[in-house]
């Protein structure tokens, strides 16, 4: 049984945990540990974008426009594709200008304007303050279908209900004081508010976790699954009209204009530039946002439908509220604690947004409204407790935002003007796009044309979506729809100057959006921009050029005194010293009395003033201490110039020290090469000198036999002799090799190339080798055709080729089981020769190496076969030089066969004579 009680102390509890996470974030903050310095909390956080107009709108909405829900959350899925480039922007100048709010940003870019930072407030509050009235009815609404429980009911429109006894009331007052405690700790307003991060993100994954488990209780828990659900939702009356485009989910245009309104929504909302922009500690996490955002979005949106269609079969038409599906469904089941669960999801959604947009709206207020005209008192600007006044302005701001939002609650109550106002205040925050991405990319874009948009657009904005919603509320007489003001028809807001086949929203983005883009990029282009509008735009527009060399700009004389005290009256004395003691250090400096003014000095300042009253008002007070000379527009191009200079030489030694890691690591690979040639030139002579060494071992010592027994007999001295001269011959052999593959490898071998049958060359060479083949007893078969064509070659050097591959099948071939077989074979522009053999063959990987030079496949001095290593290369030496090709093809075990081709004096066929 849900009681009042049990439903009140578990939303205690709550609010209680989220307290407590957000003293927590702040303690861990104030120790330098901080817990929102995560790519996933940071995520998490973005995720106050659905708020329970997601929560609990999105089901209604999809029960009455079908998959017309879709566009809401398309489209910041596909602007997260653009985040690295334009968030991540949007971050880095913020950082850089100690930008406190949307409207500090624009402020900031178009002169530092006081004027535009107050526009950009009021456009704002009016768009949002609605959207906080909605999430507190959302609240309340569902507390008060709760409380019914074990009832279903909604509750009756239009009962008044006493003051005391609203919850909506008691909402706002809690969540205003959460706001105050952890929202306005810190004058810095650029200061992040750690320990209210984390208490968001905490929410955003309730919600999820809530709505997850109500779309699994009915897909799974009342219904077979989504097919079913389906199936079944089949049998609804004009449900084709909901699952396709064309009818109420939507037309093509209306999804258009939807997805861009959301794309623009999600980073122009006052709070999502609070989070995704002030809150952010590092910016790579825009990189992990950019997809764990779109994942959430999806996991929150699964079971939309499926909920929809359940509450559509469950309920008879026009009974429940289909906004209240979500907490319904399950109640009518008596699920109670899911029904709680879902109440805490709800909660979660909604103060997660209130708690956000207030922090937020409350710093434009006080920077962008507030203190620009209470700083041209002199009474105030000069106060000593400015930094008391500054939170108290702040604090205020927060508890009469919220009242605002529960005035506008009370009077609106059913209204369509607030049921509809999710989107309106869309279609109002969207009107800061073109000025804010005009600013970021568009360097002739000025003050005076952002004002005239902006005014535009919202004028526009007013006329086409807020006041219509006031006259179907009956807070205008519907006449102004149906007939235009004054019966004047071309002015119908919602068919203005004759354009109709639209809805509402697309109609309305139309207009303004035309209106604004339109004036922004026309006055701009027809004025003329100030010489701080042009520098603001060059320091926004190249963020990542010019990151760092703001402070150029500027000139003139001030006491360092002055400025450190005018910073010490709105941070407090002590921790305006301490940020200077710190800036001190970092320039090499004993202390702050040790500076001369400068403009590093002075960008310092104002930086640190910005961060608590906005830009444009630090500007303000900060020319109320020092003695500015103004710039001339070409000193302003100039500076820039040499910060592009300075950047230039940056990128030129960035590329001098990539050639030189290139040549680096050329000189290494050269390096290696090296090391590569020592190994084969210590191979070689280790090569070299154990063959030459065999022979003449052998000679010395047949010599010495020869020397030492004269009596020896004669057939034994011829024998002894006979090996003498076999292996002088073999040592001759070795060393002529050696000098032919120098005389190769330099140019200065001597060539004979006559036409020759390769046959003949063949058969000489089978019957050269026929001596050692018989001594290992190797056969030897041959398959030669009758006639081939002659080719042009050197005979010795082939018959070389061919007595290198023979006694090197020899070498390889098992003693007396050998079989060598040569064929020749006639191909149409060259003949081939295969020389193969049954020995061990030639591991794959080996099979290019011992083509080269000293390189034998076994271990040096024991494994390794006999010979210099040199026949090989020298053969393939010597068919190249021909126009042939050598190579080997062999499977270890198997045999090798080794074949080289040498081109046709004629092609076969041809007419040619033979030269």
């Amino acid at each position: 049984m849900l009681l009042g009680g049990v439903i009140l102390l578990t939303s205690f509890a709550y609010l209680g945990v989220l307290f407590a996470i957000a003293y927590y974030g702040d303690k861990r903050a104030d120790a330098g540990r901080s817990i929102i310095a995560n790519p996933y909390i940071y995520a998490l956080s973005m995720a106050v974008y659905a708020t329970s107009w997601t929560f609990y709108g999105s089901v209604g909405r999809a029960a009455a426009t079908g998959v017309g829900f879709l566009p809401i959350y398309l489209g910041p899925t596909l602007v997260a594709a653009l985040w690295w480039l334009v968030l991540r922007k949007m971050i880095r100048i913020s950082k850089v200008n100690r930008i406190t709010s949307i409207a500090d940003f624009i402020a900031a870019r178009y002169g530092k304007s006081s004027l535009l930072g107050g526009l950009v407030t009021v456009i704002a509050v009016v768009g949002i303050i609605p959207y906080i009235a909605l999430q507190l009815k959302a609240v309340s609404t569902s507390f008060i279908i709760l409380l019914q429980y074990p009832l279903v009911e909604m509750p009756p429109k239009g009962a008044p209900v006493g003051l005391l006894q609203d919850t909506a009331l008691y909402v706002a007052l809690l969540l205003a004081a959460f706001t105050i405690v952890f929202g306005t700790r810190h004058l810095d307003a650029t200061e992040r508010h750690e320990g209210m991060v984390a208490a968001v993100a905490f929410e955003s994954l309730v919600k999820l976790l809530a709505f997850l488990a109500v779309g699994v209780f009915v897909t799974f828990g009342l219904y077979g699954g989504f097919a079913d659900v389906f199936e079944r939702a089949a049998q609804l009356p004009n449900i084709e009209q909901l699952l396709t485009l064309g009818g109420s989910a939507g037309t093509y245009s209306s999804w258009a204009w939807l997805i861009l309104l959301s794309m623009l929504s999600i980073l122009f909302l006052p709070r999502q530039f609070q989070i995704s922009v002030v809150e952010n500690v590092n910016e790579n996490h825009v990189a992990k946002a950019m997809w764990l955002l779109p994942a959430y979005l999806l996991a929150i949106n699964i079971f939309v439908l499926p909920i929809a269609f359940a509450g559509l079969m469950q309920f008879p038409a026009g009974q429940i509220d289909a906004d209240t599906f979500v907490l319904t469904l399950p109640m009518v089941h008596k699920q109670e604690a899911l029904a709680l669960l879902v109440f805490i999801g709800g909660l979660s959604a909604a103060t997660g947004m209130v708690i956000v947009e207030t922090i937020a709206l409350s710093t434009m207020i006080c920077n962008d409204l507030v203190m620009p005209v209470l700083l041209r008192w002199k009474s105030v600007a000069t106060r000593r407790d400015l930094p008391r006044l500054l939170l108290r302005i702040r604090r205020s701001a927060i508890v009469l935002l919220m009242m605002l939002g529960y005035a506008y609650y009370r009077i609106a109550g059913e209204a369509y003007a607030l049921v509809a106002i999710g989107l309106v205040s869309f279609a109002a925050v969207a009107q800061f796009a073109p000025a804010m991405l005009g600013g970021m990319y568009w360097r002739q874009g000025t003050r005076a044309g952002a004002l005239t948009g902006l005014t535009l657009g919202f004028l526009l904005w007013a006329y086409t979506l807020l006041l219509p919603s006031f006259a179907k509320s009956g807070w205008l007489p519907l006449s102004f729809i149906e007939h235009g003001p004054f019966g004047i028809e071309p002015l119908k807001p919602l068919a203005l100057f004759g354009l109709k086949g639209m809805d509402d929203i697309s109609h309305a983005m139309f207009w303004s959006m035309l209106f604004n883009v339109g004036g922004y990029a026309a006055v701009s282009l027809l004025g003329q921009q100030s010489i701080r509008d042009r520098a603001q735009a060059l320091l926004f527009v190249d963020a990542f050029k010019f990151a760092h060399r703001s402070s150029s700009l500027w000139r003139g004389s001030a006491s360092v005194q002055e400025v450190v005290a005018l910073v010490g009256r709105f941070l407090g004395p002590q921790r305006a010293d301490e940020a200077f003691a710190q800036y001190a250090a970092q320039c090499g400096v004993a202390s702050a009395a040790g500076f001369t003014p400068d403009p590093d000095l002075m960008h310092f300042a104002e930086n640190l003033l910005a961060g608590a009253i906005g830009a444009s008002s630090a500007r303000v007070m900060l020319a109320s201490v020092v003695k500015e000379e103004p710039l001339g527009m070409d000193e302003v191009l100039n500076i820039l110039d040499e910060a592009s200079q300075v950047i230039a030489y940056s990128h030129q030694l960035e590329q001098k020290s990539r050639e030189l890691e290139v040549a680096t690591a050329e000189l290494r690979a050269a390096n290696e090469r090296l090391k590569e040639l020592d190994r084969l030139k210590d191979d070689f002579i280790s090569t070299v000198t154990h063959e030459l060494r065999t022979p003449l071992t052998s000679i010395r010592a047949f010599s010495e036999i020869l020397h030492n027994d004269p009596q020896m007999p004669v057939a034994q001295r011829d024998g002894f002799v006979m090996i003498i001269v076999k292996e002088s011959e073999r040592l001759t052999r070795m060393i002529n090799q050696v000098l032919d593959l120098s005389k190769l490898e330099s140019g200065n071998a001597e060539w004979h190339a006559t036409e020759l049958d390769l046959k003949e060359v063949i058969h000489e060479a089978v019957s050269t080798t026929g001596q050692l083949l018989r001594e290992h007893g190797v056969s030897l078969e041959l398959a030669l055709p009758e006639r081939v064509p002659m080719v042009r070659a050197d005979h010795d050097r082939l018959m070389q080729v061919m007595l290198n591959l023979i006694s090197n099948a020899v070498k390889f071939c098992p003693r007396d089981t050998g079989r060598i077989s040569i064929a020749l074979h006639v191909r149409p522009d060259e003949l081939q020769v295969d020389v193969a053999d049954n020995g061990v063959g030639v591991a794959a990987q080996d099979q290019e190496l011992i083509f080269e030079k000293f390189r034998q496949v076994g271990d040096t001095l024991t494994g390794k076969p006999q010979g210099t290593g040199l026949g090989l290369p020298i053969s393939r030496q010597i068919v190249q030089h021909f126009g042939g090709r050598l190579w080997v093809v062999s499977e270890p075990g198997h045999g090798a066969t080794f074949s080289f081709t040498l081109p046709l004096t004629l092609p076969l066929g041809g007419t040619g004579s033979q030269s």
